[in-house]
């Protein structure tokens, strides 16, 4: 990991993050040579598609699950 001095960083700082971007190292920022912050490239996160199918063969389903009789198990007013 690179180094610079929060001096230098405030002087260069459009070219360092450009090159944080551009390079994906991160950047080490110190202050008297003692680290103060990590400037990292951002990376989206794109979300975690599903695909279709990917549990067949995994659940069982018993019974008939599209045509049910509950009626006679549910207590309603009308």
């Amino acid at each position: 990991m690179k180094e610079i001095g929060i001096s230098e960083l405030k002087a260069k700082c459009i070219e360092k993050l450009k090159t944080v971007q551009r390079t994906g190292d991160p950047l080490l920022v110190t202050l008297r040579k003692n680290p103060v912050a990590v400037i990292s490239p951002y990376i989206e996160k794109t979300p975690h598609k599903r695909e279709l199918g990917t549990l067949r063969g995994q659940i069982i389903i018993h019974g008939n699950i599209m045509n049910t009789d509950f009626a006679d198990e549910w207590e309603f007013e009308q």
